[in-house]
């Protein structure tokens, strides 16, 4: 086999290489996706704080998921509420209601406690 046969069999395999990671990459979310990395959920004592300062915010409703590290404050509680619906109530380090934003509602803060 020639130089210019290795070549072009070795540049064919890097070819199908990235097209094959271009296809992964596509297939496992979007780029929005990726930017915000995966959900983490809170843990240890803070799950118990987070949860507490959220249904005391709702004023009702159960916790049906909890995220660090969240994109609008630093946790966020979702919680559905008696009537089925639910919010996401975002809190800053310290546990203090940041917003809330309802299922189809752009976020809002709360200053009006």
């Amino acid at each position: 086999m020639n130089k210019r046969s290795k070549f072009l069999i070795v540049g064919s395999c890097v070819v199908a290489l990235a097209a094959g990671g271009a296809g992964v990459a596509a297939a496992t979310g979007s780029s929005e996706d990726a930017a915000e990395g995966p959900d983490t959920p809170i843990t240890g004592s803070a799950l118990s704080n987070a949860e507490s300062a959220a249904l005391d915010h709702t004023g009702e409703g159960t916790v049906s998921a909890t995220e660090t590290g969240d994109e609008e404050s630093y946790f966020e509680v979702e919680v559905t509420l008696d009537d089925g619906s639910q919010t996401d109530v975002q809190l800053d380090r310290d546990f203090n209601v940041v917003g809330e934003e309802a299922d189809g509602q752009e976020a809002s803060e709360s200053d009006e406690q």
